[in-house]
Order: C-alpha cells, then structure tokens, then sequence
C-alpha cells in the first residue's frame, strides 16, 4: 500500500473499489484534514418530538422524532465520530458536490414525494397503551424564494401550511434561495446549524435532547425537505461528520423497501438513521429504530421511516410536475 493512502486502509466501511467515482486522492486530502479538525462547537435547533394529544377517555401521541430524559445538566457527552461514519460522509458529499443543481427560478416550487409511517399510541380500555402505525406518504411543495406558503398533500387531503406573520425562511423552514445563502465550509455551517440548536436545546433550555442531536436531526431535515445546491449539500455532509456520536449502520431499509448502508446517531434507546444507496450514495430516507422494547414497540422497530421516492419542480404549488424524476 501506498503510504499517502494508510489513512483509508485503516478505515473501516466501504471499501476503496466501491467508490462509485475517481475521488480517492480527494477522499484522502478531506480525511487527513477532519483527522485533525476538532469538532465544532455545539448549538440549537427547534424540533418537535412527541405531539400528545390528550381527551377525557383517550390519549393519542404521534411521534416525529422521540426524546430522551436526562438530568438538569443536559445529555451525557458522546462518543467522537465514528472513522467508519466519517469516511461514508466524505464519499456521499463528494457525490453531492458533483451532482447537478436543479434549475429553478423565482416563483416556482421544489417538489418531493415521499412514502413512509409515523407511530401513534392510544390508550385502549383498561387504561393500557397500544401502538399503531399511520400513514406519512406525502406531496409537498416548497416556494423556491419564499413568495408563497408551503402546501402538503396526504391521505387527508391538500392544505397550505400557512406561515404566521411575515414568510422568513429559517433552518427548521428553508427555501431554496436560503439554501443558496448557507456557507459551503463544513466548519462554518456547523457553527451556524450550532448556534441555532444550542440556544434551543443547550443549557437551561429545559429540552432533554440537547445540541449535538437536534444538529443532527437538523442537518436531517434539511437534506430530505428539498433539493439544496451541490456545495451545499456537500457541507452539510461533511459537518455532520463532525458531530460527537455519529455511527455507521452495515445495512438498513428505508420505507420504500430499498435497502442501503446508513449514518446514524443514537438518543435516549432510539436510533436516527440516514440510509444511502450502495451504488449511487444518493441519500434514500431516514428512520428512527428502537434499540430496546418500550410502549412503542420491540428493539428493532422504525417507529418512523420516510423515503423520498420522487423529485421536479413545479411552477404551481399542488401541481404535480409534468417531469418527477425517480428517487
């Protein structure tokens, strides 16, 4: 083996002639250098993760991401990164920063399509709860420059999700051109992913999560709600990779049936995955597993799973694009 190339063999994950590119002497140049990097600071970001609602004989709780309990100083500190986690992050970001930028303009609307399930628990007689999957495939629309409201459609029908007050596109509600504004240097975007999740869900915050998990979930979300620019998407990537806790899953399967090889972080018995396509590296969805047996359900179970199986681009929110390109 070359010495210039040791750092990959000593590695662990995909192993060299499955780079789906000629990106070695690039994939070594990024790995030497987040070898040395420190991680960057932590900080906030607002997520909802149990909605309870809550009547005289039942009790419904849908979950979107479940929360852990921890002690009045906050979550204990995780492990660094895992090289194994680290090195599949830089290959999927060397894809990303390779791919096409969608072609839009102002007044028009990213559109995905997504499939996938959420958990609900009801209380049944006798006071026991009981668990049980709802549908979570969807159609959205996002305004590409934030001139309008973003509309969903479901099983339930279409709706606009009306923004209160003035239309400002934040972490938790981008647009493209918010997007566009976010800096491609993955130490830089952390620390603003960071500040965000840290004044949300740092000390005193009262929020059991804490910082290094909501980046996480951040970081997330802003990859599966809508295309983002090459450069972008990239950074976004490779700053996840910094963050303390972050695995590397062997294989899993997203809500569509594919299967894939995942980074995840794990929170309070529950797993975050991003799962990815062997081949392409395309990011394929997310899910959150059990790792031990609770109300929810067994350890092993994705108590929620989201695949996006469709991409375009629209010039009317509801419409669906005369060009949905698979995912």
């Amino acid at each position: 083996m070359n010495p210039a190339d040791e750092p990959l063999g000593q590695l662990p994950g995909l192993s060299d002639a499955e780079l789906p590119f000629p990106g070695r002497a690039r994939l070594r140049e990024h790995l030497l250098r987040e070898a040395h990097a420190s991680p960057a600071p932590a900080r906030t970001r607002r997520r909802t993760a149990l909605l309870l609602a809550a009547g005289a004989a039942t009790c419904a709780v849908t979950l979107a991401v479940a929360l852990g309990a921890t002690g009045p100083a906050g979550p204990p500190a995780a492990a660094p990164p895992d090289p194994a986690a680290v090195r599949l992050l830089d290959r999927v970001a060397l894809t990303a920063q390779e791919a096409p930028a969608p072609a839009v303009r102002d007044g028009q609307f990213l559109y995905t399509r997504t499939t996938g399930h959420s958990t609900a628990l009801s209380e049944v007689p006798g006071g026991a709860m009981e668990a049980s999957r709802t549908d979570g495939s969807a159609e959205r629309w996002l305004s590409v420059d934030g001139s309008a409201d973003p509309v969903e459609r479901t099983a339930r029908g279409t709706r606009t999700l009306r923004s209160d007050g003035e239309r400002r596109a934040t972490l938790n509600g981008p647009t493209y051109r918010f997007l566009e504004s976010l800096p491609t240097d993955p130490g830089r975007l952390l620390e603003v992913i960071y500040a965000d999740t840290r004044l949300n869900h740092g000390p005193g915050s009262g929020s059991t999560t804490g910082p290094d998990q909501e980046a996480f979930v951040a970081i997330g979300d802003l990859l599966r709600r809508m295309e983002a620019p090459p450069g972008v998407s990239a950074a976004l990537y490779r700053a996840a990779a910094r963050i303390p806790g972050v695995v590397l899953v062997p294989e899993a399967t997203d809500a569509a049936g594919r299967t894939g090889v995942a980074v995840a972080r794990v929170h309070d018995g529950e797993r975050t995955e991003w799962i990815f396509d062997r081949s392409s590296l395309r990011l394929l969805g997310e899910r959150t597993v059990l790792l031990e047996d609770s109300a929810w359900g067994k350890a092993g179970t994705a108590v929620t799973s989201v695949a996006v199986v469709g991409r375009g681009v629209s010039d009317r929110a509801g419409e669906t694009p005369a060009l949905v390109r698979p995912w």
